[in-house]
């Protein structure tokens, strides 16, 4: 099992792991910090592991032939994964013959064995499970499915993201200028969110960190492909990222390496509770 990672900020070292993942600059949505393709590919030269790079924005028409651009600028480059939401990517490569691998990334749509499967027969390589589902269904996927899966286990979860400028619209609707963030209380879970906006839309994170240390011990021993943790929101990042990559390596046998990380909370966000709906 590798450990794949996405950084908040920009640093000169880059965390010991297998891999990482850089959102590409006016192309990627739901992501704290963007990269251009020219820093991907000097990223690329002094970087020895896997280079995965999220496009994953809805697109348009008028934004067509700049993605094919760009998704033939990585296949040139020979990146190892495309993070994709939009399927237009996914006829992009076919129609152009591309050898990208792709990640399917639609969030809340990545949930059961048969659509991995449809995906897979499609020629993407990996999916990105949503973080709605529990861990049982997480380990069916990954046991079931032909498809090779990643979970993430470790970030301050984006929760929703819409294409409107939602805080704009709200400061516009009061006749004041605002920021481009806001801190939000949903009134019945009491759950607080961060609100970010861009040019793109604006995205919904939760103001707590998703603690799922304790599931990668189960992740290992069905043999999922890779976990992935995000930075933003999450203390002492590298060092996470060092522990959990000697974690791994000696079997995921070490237990004062869950105890360690409860310092990270005990928000497993679905991982052991099942999203069930009840018709009044």
């Amino acid at each position: 099992m590798k450990c794949f990672v996405e950084m908040s900020h920009k640093q000169e070292e880059i965390p010991s792991c297998d891999g990482i993942i850089l959102p590409l600059e006016g192309y990627a949505v739901e992501s704290i910090c963007m990269y251009t393709l020219e820093e991907i590919k000097e990223i690329q030269k002094s970087f020895s592991g896997e280079v995965f790079v999220k496009v994953n924005r809805n697109f348009f028409n008028e934004d067509l032939d700049g993605l094919k651009f760009v998704l033939t600028e990585l296949d040139a480059l020979k990146v190892d994964g495309v993070f994709f939401y939009d399927l237009a990517v996914l006829q992009i490569k076919r129609n152009l013959h591309l050898s990208l691998p792709l990640i399917w990334n639609q969030t809340h749509m990545v949930n059961n064995v048969r659509t991995c499967d449809y995906y897979h027969e499609k020629d993407v390589s990996y999916a990105l499970l949503g973080k709605e589902i529990t861990l049982d269904e997480i380990k069916e996927i990954i046991t079931k499915s032909k498809m090779s899966c990643m979970v993430e286990v470790v970030s301050r979860p984006s929760v929703a993201f819409s294409k409107r400028k939602l805080i704009s619209n709200y400061y516009s609707d009061l006749g004041e200028k605002g920021e481009k963030e806001l801190i939000v209380k949903e009134k019945v879970s009491g759950d607080i969110y961060d609100v970010k906006e861009d040019e793109y839309g604006t995205c919904f994170y939760l103001n707590t960190v998703m603690n799922g240390t304790s599931i990668i011990q189960d992740l290992y021993e069905v043999g999922c492909p890779a976990i992935i943790m995000r930075e933003y929101g999450v203390d002492d990042f590298y060092e996470l990222v060092e522990d959990t990559m000697d974690y791994i390596k000696n079997g995921c046998k070490d237990s004062s390496y869950i105890s360690k990380y409860k310092k990270l909370g005990d928000s497993t966000n679905f991982f052991f509770k099942k999203t069930i709906y009840k018709v009044k």
